[in-house]
C-alpha cells in the first residue's frame, strides 16, 4: 500500500464549506501519480496509461484544514487494464473511495498494450485494499 497525504485548502471548498466534488478526483490523481513516481522511478517514461472509468463513493466530506491520507493499491490486473483503489480517510475515519480503471498504453499514444511485467511487479506487491 502507498500513502499520500493532502491538506484541504480554502480554495478547495465550496459554498457548503466542504471540498468541491471535482477535487476528490484531483486528490486521487495526485496520489496515483506520486505512487507511480515512487515505485516506477526512472522507468516512468517507459510506461503510460489512460483513465478508462472512475467511480467515487463518499462516506463523509472533507473540510478546510483536514489532512486526508490517501491509500493506493491495485485491486485487479487485466491484460491491458488495471483497477486502482484510492481510499481517503481523516484520522482513520473513512471519507471517500475512488476506483479508477486504467488502460496501459504506448507512451505518448492511445494504443492499448499489455501492462508490462515490471510495472505489475512494482505496483502489485502491495497489501490489497478491499473495495468498500
Amino acid at each position: 500500500m502507498f500513502r499520500h497525504e493532502v491538506r484541504v485548502r480554502y480554495g478547495d471548498c465550496d459554498m457548503q464549506q466542504v471540498v468541491f466534488n471535482a477535487h476528490y478526483l484531483a486528490y486521487s490523481d495526485d496520489a496515483v501519480m506520486c505512487w507511480f513516481v515512487a515505485r516506477l522511478g526512472q522507468r516512468m517514461p517507459e510506461f503510460d496509461c489512460m483513465l478508462k472509468s472512475v467511480n467515487i463513493l463518499w462516506h463523509r466530506p472533507l473540510r478546510l484544514g483536514d489532512v486526508a491520507a490517501l491509500d493506493c493499491a491495485v485491486t485487479r490486473w487485466g491484460t491491458s487494464s488495471f483497477d486502482v483503489l484510492i481510499r481517503g480517510h481523516v484520522a482513520g475515519e473513512p471519507s471517500f473511495d475512488t476506483t479508477i480503471v486504467y488502460v496501459s498504453t504506448t507512451p505518448g499514444a492511445a494504443n492499448a498494450v499489455p501492462v508490462p511485467d515490471w510495472v505489475r511487479a512494482a505496483l502489485g506487491g502491495d497489501e490489497q485494499l478491499a473495495p468498500a
